[in-house]
């Protein structure tokens, strides 16, 4: 579904044609660019966008079916960027992706979305209120989108270790901490680090190559070079959403492994108790069980205190090991 079609001359935008088919050469003519934005095209649908503006087949293949990597692909007419935004649910503790693929050539930009997080209208808004930058032509776009992206990333990342701090006081809470579904949020909350793990961690190449940076320095075809400080603008701040991740997922896993001592030692406590109870109920049932044998000559078998004095010599004996096992902090 086409949701938007323009073009953009000197940082504004213009009147256009309804039929993006004329679009692209009107935008030329008038020296602007033309940007399509489009929500989760059929294959027919968008069979008509890759002629028009000759994107190459294996990119078209990669944006209708979804499911990439974040990366930046160069080909002989167009680049092709897919981008993973990432939505998080407080509540459910779930981490969600979507996707933004991006085709930039000469004066046009065409956007492909998946998923339902993250729409663009905002993003064309904003660039909308910034002629000078929208004026830079279709590596605004880009960038805006980028820089987007990235930023929601951080908004993510602090309401994970939100919801982290969260949890980690309940696994350590003396009243909650021995529950057992403790153990299963705090793994099912690393699993959604993993995959916000997997938007973030791929996209550091791309805007590397981008910003210009390391032994990415080459110009990349269709991106204006001045535009340079403002990816590596955005790659700080992916470094520090990456750090972020990578921080949570440690102390995620430290607070499992924690988790998983302090119920070993709460089991190993309850064994302690357990045997001491065992260890006072074996001493009256061995006295018990010698004198209930069928023998006749057995001592004070015949005596009139007999009974009482084998009763007060177990309940001293049980006496004695339940303060010994006091004592030692086994009960």
């Amino acid at each position: 579904m086409i949701v938007d079609c323009a073009i953009y001359r000197d940082g504004h935008r213009t009147k256009g044609p309804e039929d993006f088919s004329d679009a692209l050469a009107e935008a030329r003519s008038v020296g602007g660019f033309v940007w399509i934005g489009l929500h989760e095209p059929g294959e027919k649908e968008f069979e008509h966008v890759t002629q028009e503006f000759a994107l190459h087949p294996l990119a078209v293949e990669d944006a209708l079916k979804a499911h990439q990597r974040p990366k930046l692909e160069v080909y002989d007419d167009s680049l092709f960027m897919v981008l993973k935004p990432v939505g998080y649910e407080p509540e459910s503790d779930v981490v969600s992706t979507g996707e933004v693929m991006i085709f930039l050539g000469d004066s046009f930009v065409v956007t492909v979305r998946h998923g339902v997080g993250f729409p663009l209208a905002a993003v064309r808004e904003r660039l909308e209120r910034e002629p000078e930058l929208l004026g830079k032509g279709p590596t605004s776009v880009l960038y805006a989108i980028a820089d987007a992206t990235v930023d929601h990333y951080l908004d993510v990342a602090g309401e994970l270790q939100t919801d982290l701090e969260e949890l980690e006081a309940e696994v350590f809470s003396p009243d909650r901490g021995g529950s057992r579904h403790s153990a299963s949020r705090v793994y099912g909350f690393k699993r959604q680090i993993m995959e916000f793990r997997r938007a973030t961690g791929p996209l550091s190449m791309p805007l590397t190559r981008l910003a210009g940076m390391g032994t990415y320095g080459a110009a990349v075809p269709f991106v204006n070079e001045k535009a340079r400080p403002f990816f590596r603008d955005v790659n700080d701040h992916l470094t520090r959403v990456n750090e972020l991740v990578e921080a949570l997922d440690r102390l995620v896993s430290d607070v499992l492994s924690a988790h998983l001592a302090q119920m070993s030692v709460r089991q190993n406590d309850d064994m302690r108790k357990i045997s001491a109870w065992a260890a006072m109920a074996a001493v009256p049932t061995m006295i018990a069980g010698i004198y209930g044998m069928n023998f006749d000559h057995m001592p004070e078998l015949r005596w009139v205190w007999a009974y009482p004095a084998v009763v007060a010599l177990m309940a001293a004996l049980v006496l004695l090991l339940y303060r010994t096992f006091k004592g030692r902090g086994w009960m």
